[in-house]
């Protein structure tokens, strides 16, 4: 008998085993648990994880899907090493669930080359579109141009680096893509070798290049100045590069922007405003940089979010604009023009961090000049962007996601 459960135990094991490194078509999403999961994501060039409770209806619901979704990937991408579908049980894994801050379920996140993804797969829920999605991730995350008057067509509302190489097989260029796979969401990036990039730089010493999205700011293109070598400091560089310091608000990616959980500074903009939105730029650039782990900076096509500035009593009219949402109110700032003063626009995030807008909401102003009483906005609306939040404790589900 008890060589009968040893002989069970022991092709259980190299079944389990052999779905994790080499993969067969017929296994599901491989159970990652505290034991494995390191090695997995060190492993991997890919892996996307869901993040589930057995308790939660949504996430019974998603297992068999995601299960299918594993053997149709494993199928399309068999080679060891490029991709894993793994699950992890939450209660049974607390550690695992509190290094990712996973307080919702299911969560899909994705892992590449071992660093987290910033968004969570907030897609549909099906094989196709999981498969499709994995083929997207796996796409090769950089261009290769043949001639260097390729540059000049390159998108100017895009944030861009560039690599100029002397051969693809140089360490260097597989280290710069595979910053280029961890960040291909927030960057686009291009490559040229030999003759395409050789009036570039000097033989034997590639260079890279980073530049701005020019549509939207004034800063000048950037060469990296640090070692080619090193993963870390060319990732940290083309991380600090590629997410930008302002960032456009959509209906995509506006549960993301409220699950970081700071207050929002919004330029609300019309679609071909790029000179207004530039000069926001450049203020927060040089006047709030030092704001930016209290506050997300943002811009937003007044069209788009017209309901918001309904609530403020403004219409498409009325813009360009500036206004505060705190998650609980929004606060109008008086004056667009006042935003170019100096100082004028810190003092208002200070008013704001200080409860002082508040304050005067309930109130009325602090001081008793009757110019700043015309000033200040006294009944700012309620916020309307805490509304696109997720629930902290559950995961939305859009329209056609289960």
């Amino acid at each position: 008998m008890t060589s009968s459960i040893n002989c069970r135990f022991a092709i259980f094991a190299i079944f389990t085993i052999t779905c994790m490194f080499y993969k067969p078509i017929n296994c599901e999403a491989v159970q990652l648990t505290q034991q494995n999961f390191d090695n997995i994501l060190a492993s991997n060039e890919l892996v996307f994880i869901n993040f589930y409770a057995d308790w939660c209806r949504y996430s019974n619901m998603l297992m068999p899907i995601f299960d299918e979704s594993a053997v149709a990937v494993a199928k399309e991408f068999p080679e060891v090493g490029k991709v894993v579908m793994g699950k992890v049980d939450c209660d049974k894994e607390g550690s695992i669930a509190t290094r990712f801050h996973i307080t919702k379920y299911p969560t899909l996140k994705v892992i590449r080359n071992g660093q987290p993804a910033k968004k969570e797969y907030r897609g549909q829920r099906s094989v196709e579109a999981f498969t499709n999605f994995i083929k997207k991730q796996l796409e090769d995350p950089v261009n290769e141009f043949k001639q260097i008057s390729e540059l000049g067509k390159l998108e100017s509302d895009k944030r861009i680096i560039i690599g100029y190489f002397d051969r693809k097989d140089q360490p260097e260029y597989s280290i710069f893509r595979r910053v280029a796979t961890n960040l291909k969401d927030d960057c686009q990036f291009h490559v040229g070798f030999d003759e395409a990039s050789r009036q570039m730089h000097p033989p034997g010493s590639p260079i890279i290049v980073f530049r701005p999205d020019k549509d939207r700011s004034t800063d000048t293109d950037e060469t990296y100045p640090g070692s080619l070598a090193n993963f870390d400091e060319l990732h940290v560089w083309a991380q600090d590069k590629c997410v930008p310091l302002i960032r456009e608000i959509t209906f995509e990616n506006a549960e993301e922007l409220t699950e970081e959980g700071l207050p929002f500074l919004i330029l609300f903009h019309s679609a071909d405003d790029k000179e207004n939105i530039k000069k926001f730029h450049d203020i927060v650039k040089n006047e709030l940089l030092s704001e930016k782990q209290s506050i997300n900076f943002l811009t937003a096509d007044g069209h788009k979010f017209a309901h918001p500035l309904h609530h403020l009593g403004k219409s498409e009219q009325d813009l360009p604009l500036i206004a505060i949402d705190s998650f609980r109110h929004m606060y109008l700032f008086p004056k667009f023009e006042d935003m170019e003063i100096p100082g004028k626009l810190k003092q208002y995030l200070q008013d704001l961090y200080s409860g002082k807008l508040h304050r005067e909401f309930h109130h009325g102003p602090d001081s008793d000049s009757d110019t700043e009483k015309q000033d200040r906005p006294t009944n700012p609306p309620e916020s309307t962007f805490k509304k696109l939040a997720p629930s902290k404790n559950r995961y939305t589900l859009l329209r056609d996601e289960l």
